[in-house]
């Protein structure tokens, strides 16, 4: 196969190069990454979260000068926004809205009315039903080993996907949780996806938004290192629903308070020691968000160079299967 041997319906949806997409990591999928990812033949997903306007006043000029005119999404998170935010989002006119993490129901007519794309993030099948129902332009269906937010009691991607796929079918679906290769697309393909979503892998590359304490902690890390909670969730006083726990790498706070969030909940004094440890900086700003695929991890390339490489890693991947 050659550069554009992995054609999808995603791919023709949305007229990019490559199967895989950004995951909008909340405030470190920036603009610089986003644009990279997009110019690099995928779909770049700007992590805005909750629609801050400060911090999109920031990004989207970085996005637009950097972007080379290539198709971008924005992603937010269902549970924390209004139709206010989704009305200065759509201003911006992105090639696609993500919604994840809550009932996307009340933000789907606006989205639809603006032309764009919609794509609405599941986590269990009742949520990949109501995404079919909403009429989903594209579906990502998230496994547990998923870095950052999910389901407290998801699924694995291997099983979760392809049980999507036929439930969303013709409707184009993303796999996500714990890819960080080609090999990992090229299962996604292998699935019965339309592509991949990753996020863990290009939270480690040179345009992220992280500390490179962060960046540095996810190349040395191990699978086996992270672990899904709402502890830190708790300590930092975060409005996350509890449905969604969070797969971070090890942390002081969740050693301490593991099994135990009804207390912390309860626990102001607890909660003020983690402001306080970080204000002196002796833990990390915000958890250290991780998959489990963070074993095959180990450098941190530029993110367009990295689109590349995990579609040629892909192809390969499929053309030594199709030999066996």
């Amino acid at each position: 196969m050659g550069a554009t041997g992995l054609s999808t319906t995603f791919t023709d949806l949305f007229d990019v190069k490559h199967p895989i997409a950004l995951a909008p990591m909340g405030g470190s999928a920036g603009g610089a990454l986003t644009a990279a990812v997009s110019r690099g033949g995928g779909l770049g997903l700007l992590g805005s979260g909750t629609g801050d306007q400060d911090w999109l006043a920031r990004e989207l000029p970085v996005l637009a000068d950097q972007g080379a005119g290539k198709p971008w999404g924005i992603g937010l998170w269902s549970w924390a926004i209004d139709d206010g935010v989704v009305a200065r989002v759509l201003e911006h006119h992105p090639t696609a809205v993500m919604l994840s993490f809550g009932d996307p129901g009340p933000f789907v007519e606006r989205i639809r009315r603006a032309g764009t794309a919609l794509i609405l993030q599941v986590t269990d099948l009742e949520e990949a039903r109501r995404a079919v129902d909403l009429g989903a332009d594209v579906i990502v269906a998230q496994g547990t080993e998923a870095g950052g937010h999910g389901a407290r009691q998801g699924r694995s991607t291997l099983p979760f996907v392809p049980v999507v796929v036929d439930l969303a079918a013709p409707v184009p679906v993303l796999a996500a949780g714990g890819i960080a290769d080609g090999r990992g697309v090229a299962a996604a393909l292998a699935l019965g996806a339309a592509g991949a979503l990753l996020g863990t892998r290009f939270q480690a590359t040179a345009e992220a938004l992280v500390a490179p304490a962060t960046a540095q902690a996810i190349v040395d890390g191990g699978g086996e290192g992270t672990e899904r909670n709402r502890v830190l969730d708790i300590a930092r006083g975060s409005r996350w629903p509890a449905q969604y726990t969070a797969r971070t790498l090890g942390h002081p706070f969740l050693d301490a308070w593991r099994g135990r969030e009804d207390e912390l909940s309860a626990t102001l004094p607890a909660q003020q020691a983690y402001q306080d440890a970080v204000a002196r900086g002796t833990i990390p700003p915000l958890p250290q968000w991780a998959g489990e695929g963070i074993d095959l991890i180990n450098d941190l390339p530029s993110a367009a160079d990295l689109v590349a490489t995990l579609a040629t890693q892909a192809e390969a991947a499929l053309g030594r299967a199709g030999r066996r």
